[in-house]
């Protein structure tokens, strides 16, 4: 038993007979495209990953939405829910083993219980608690950054692995344009981020054979609290003076991270552009069958 999980959680998503609906171009209800499909995702009371969970869920995906702070928490659930959204919070600091292991346990019984496994996982949880050199940065920030930004990533999907594993799901990790063009100001933050597309890959390749596909989200300048720092000089980053929008970058994933009828790419990375580029969705260029497929669209 979880005494702790009233601290966390606000209001899980009714049973998968109860769907989610989306309405047409023709104004009539229908089921989404993943109805009747779970989604976890990770650092999403705000930002882009606020969006990517909307997104899904207004798709037909049941949700459960996370972050540090039990109030926005509370707020972005209950934003979701007036929306008529199947969504579900609960506090969870991915950078803390004990709120991973919580959010495992609450998820796997609800998920199995109701709907029978969980169908994607989104990372989108990061932190860059120092705006400052790469040699000048502490140990104490190093492991920091590199724990929620690269670590916990990988050891959560482990623990939920056993419950994706039936469904042939896909899981998504969030980037950032800071690995193709990092800035100095940004120091370890350009390392972690670099390192999500080698762990994407890495990924990829062991979770092939389980049909279970890893994508890497590589967002732009978006227009978040957590991108102030690097929009201050809109023109260094992208070349305009337009940042892309959250609802741009919700709109990759849930064009390629999660859709079903795409089970044969296997991997790739989705760059969201930023600037005058930014009103597109993302979309990856090319194709290829059961094999790893790592590009960008810029």
């Amino acid at each position: 038993m979880l005494p702790a999980v009233a601290r966390g959680h606000r209001g899980w998503f009714h049973p998968c007979a109860r769907l989610s609906v989306r309405m047409s171009s023709t104004g009539i209800d229908r089921k989404g495209i993943l109805a009747e499909r779970v989604a976890v995702v990770t650092g999403s009371t705000s930002g882009i990953g606020f969006a990517i969970a909307r997104r899904l869920a207004q798709d037909g995906a049941h949700v459960v939405i996370s972050s540090r702070k039990q109030q926005n928490v509370d707020r972005a659930a209950a934003q979701l829910q007036r929306e008529g959204l199947s969504v579900a919070g609960i506090v969870c600091h991915v950078g803390k083993a004990e709120d991973r292991e919580r959010l495992v346990a609450t998820v796997r019984g609800q998920a199995l219980e109701h709907c029978g496994g969980i169908d994607f996982l989104v990372c989108c949880a990061g932190v860059n608690p120092l705006v400052g050199s790469t040699l000048g940065t502490s140990e104490q920030i190093w492991d920091k950054i590199l724990n929620v930004n690269v670590k916990s990533p990988a050891l959560l999907l482990s623990q939920l692995l056993p419950y994706m594993e039936k469904r042939k799901g896909a899981v998504t990790l969030v980037s950032s344009v800071a690995a193709y063009f990092p800035r100095m100001e940004l120091g370890v933050y350009n390392v972690s981020k670099t390192a999500l597309l080698a762990l994407t890959r890495t990924l990829a390749l062991e979770l092939a054979p389980k049909d279970i596909r890893v994508n890497c989200l590589v967002p732009g300048v978006i227009k978040t609290d957590f991108s102030k720092v690097r929009v201050r000089h809109p023109r260094r980053n992208s070349g305009s003076r337009r940042g892309g929008e959250d609802e741009e970058a919700a709109g990759g994933v849930a064009a390629y991270g999660g859709l079903p009828h795409l089970n044969m790419l296997v991997s790739t990375t989705m760059l969201v552009p930023s600037g005058q580029a930014a009103g597109k969705e993302a979309v990856p260029l090319g194709s290829g069958g059961r094999v790893l497929l790592v590009c960008c669209y810029i």
